[in-house]
Parts: C-alpha cells; sequence; structure tokens
C-alpha cells in the first residue's frame, strides 16, 4: 500500500513538471528571433496570405493567449500541426518514435552489455591491469565525440572494408518495410517470417547503435566500477567473506545486488538522454528518428514540432524515472517512500 502510494504521489508530481517544461519550451520558441511562417510562405506569398497564416497559426495572439489555446489543444491530444511537413505533429512524432526507439534499445543492449561486465571485473580487480584497461575504455567513450566515432565507424566499415550497408536510413530503398506491429523493423520481421528484411534492418542498424552505445557505456561502466568497489568495501561483503562463502556468492548474491540500484538510475538517465539526443547519429546514418525530425523542425522554426518534440522526451524521460525508482523501492528496502 504504501508502495502504491508512493507511486500514485510520483504520478501526481509529473503534472507540474510537465507544464513547466511545456511553458519553458512554448516561451522560448516565441523569444527567438524570427517568424516560422515567412520560412514556410517563401518569397512569393502576399502580405495578406502571411497574415492569414499566421492567423490560422495563433502567431498574432498574445503570448498567454496562444499558450492557453496550446493547453487546450493538448487536453483533446492533439499538439497541432508542422508547418515543415503539413502533418499533425502526434502523427509525425507516432511515425518517428519507432525507428528512434528501436536505435535506443540497440544502443542500450550494447552500452549494458559491456559496460556492466567491464565496470565489475575492473572493480574486482582494482588497480590492477584489467581495471587501467577499463578506466581508459570509460575515459575514451566520455572523451570522443559521438559524431566522430559515427564518421569513422562509416570510414572504415563501410568506406574501407565495405562490410556495412550504406547510411541510408533503416533498410535499403530497394526493400519494402514490414506490416507494421510494434514499428521496430527487427521485431515486425521476425513476426512475419522475413528473414531478409530482418537481416538488413539489423545490419543497417549495427553501426549508428554501436557509436551510441559505445559512449552510452562510459557513464554505465564508471558507476558499476563505483558501486561495485562500494559493496565489496562494506560491513556485510566482509562478513560474508569471514564466514568462507565462495567468492562468487559473494560477489553475485551480496556486493552485486547491492550495486545495482545506483546502476538503474544511471541506465534509466542515459536511456533517457539517448531518446531525445540521437540527433547527430541520425542526421549522420540518415535515420528517420525524432532526433532527425528535431533537427529539421529547428532549422525550420517549427515551432508545433519542436514543442511536440519536447513534451514527448521529457514524458519519457519522467517516466523513465519513475519506473527505476518503484524498482529500486521493491529491490532495496532500505529506500524510504
Amino acid at each position: 500500500m504504501r508502495l502504491l502510494r508512493y507511486t500514485v504521489r510520483r504520478v501526481l508530481l509529473l503534472v507540474p513538471v510537465l507544464l513547466a517544461a511545456m511553458f519553458i519550451t512554448f516561451l522560448l520558441t516565441r523569444i527567438v528571433p524570427g517568424n516560422p511562417i515567412d520560412r514556410v510562405a517563401g518569397p512569393y506569398v502576399s502580405q495578406a496570405r502571411r497574415d492569414e497564416m499566421k492567423h490560422l497559426a495563433r502567431l498574432d495572439l498574445p503570448f498567454y493567449a496562444q499558450f492557453g489555446l496550446y493547453l487546450g489543444d493538448l487536453a483533446h491530444g492533439e499538439m497541432g500541426t508542422s508547418y515543415t511537413t503539413a502533418q499533425p505533429v502526434t502523427q509525425d512524432l507516432r511515425d518517428r518514435l519507432p525507428a528512434t526507439l528501436e536505435l535506443v534499445l540497440f544502443s542500450m543492449f550494447i552500452a549494458v552489455g559491456l559496460g556492466v561486465p567491464i565496470g565489475v571485473i575492473s572493480a574486482l580487480t582494482r588497480d590492477e591491469w584489467p581495471d587501467q584497461v577499463g578506466r581508459v575504455v570509460s575515459v575514451m567513450g566520455v572523451s570522443l565525440p559521438i559524431f566522430w566515432l559515427a564518421l569513422m565507424l562509416l570510414y572504415l566499415f563501410f568506406y574501407q572494408w565495405n562490410i556495412a550497408p550504406a547510411p541510408m536510413g533503416r533498410l535499403p530503398i530497394t526493400m519494402s518495410a514490414p506490416n507494421t506491429i510494434t514499428g521496430l523493423y527487427t521485431l515486425d520481421a521476425l513476426f512475419a517470417g522475413d528473414f531478409d528484411v530482418f537481416r538488413s534492418a539489423l545490419a543497417a542498424m549495427i553501426l549508428p547503435a554501436i557509436a551510441a552505445g559505445l559512449t552510452a557505456m562510459a557513464p554505465i561502466t564508471r558507476m558499476a566500477r563505483s558501486s561495485m568497489i562500494n559493496a565489496l568495501e562494506s560491513d556485510y561483503v566482509r562478513t560474508a567473506r569471514t564466514l568462507g562463502l565462495p567468492s562468487w556468492r559473494v560477489v553475485m548474491q551480496h556486493a552485486f545486488k547491492n550495486a545495482v540500484p545506483p546502476l538503474l538510475t544511471i541506465v534509466a538517465a542515459v536511456f533517457g538522454f539517448a531518446i531525445g539526443g540521437e540527433v547527430l547519429i541520425e542526421y549522420i546514418f540518415a535515420w528517420p528518428g525524432l532526433g532527425q525530425y528535431a533537427y529539421n523542425a529547428i532549422l525550420a522554426g517549427d515551432f508545433p514540432a519542436i514543442q511536440g518534440f519536447i513534451l514527448l522526451v521529457t514524458t519519457a524521460y519522467v517516466l523513465i524515472y519513475l519506473v527505476v525508482d518503484v524498482i529500486v523501492a521493491i529491490i532495496d528496502p532500505r529506500v524510504e517512500l
């Protein structure tokens, strides 16, 4: 019951957070110089038509009136119409979210699958050569710019060695997308039994997922190492070793189990950041996801698209943290609700 009350209270607290994010985004898009109508209309549209377009977009109203009408639209599930695509922003986001989500999931699989073992091994071999190698890897992951890493992977695996497909999106232009079930091409292709599409979709995703995963791996590795060192130096681990328990049991059942909560927190932070932070990866690999959509919207001054993107990413971020907090409260009885 306490956990349920805690969860409900956290969900209710999401409302002011999202309202604050919407207000700040709405304010920033209005104070930035430039008029999106001028970009959309072009140089040959009359001033009367420009004024009409501005009125339809509600840009001739005071700021508070625009924001109030926007909140009213959100209450009905509408985010406005994109100036650049001429489609509802909700539809644009719905079409592009699966591409970003698939890329982020694969990159996080790489980041967690490599970062956690490297961090644990570094903690177990503290100040020895495996620990030194692990620290070098984590520092390189933090230091290397993600766009440079992506370009180097493309240069080596596509241009030099010709073992990776061209950076042309999720599938080759000669191949049709599988029937939409989840929106994730790899899963949809498996469900349909189309292994050619599955292999092509997986091949197209390997390089961008590696680039994003290696960058996300660095903070996970460092947190895994730090958490494991703290756990290994704790009193209960020393007691377990004094009692003669096997080393693997001490490490896995006592130390690692107590190192998981901070690991979950950093994984949630990296995952939430990756959903909205894959702009460069998606641009370099022509990936039709949220990052590229946001990039084009910013260049065009597309207010509704920018607002919808930030609202979606903010919502995903706070929901991910909510889920992680609930999981930590379940697995760690020391957490105060």
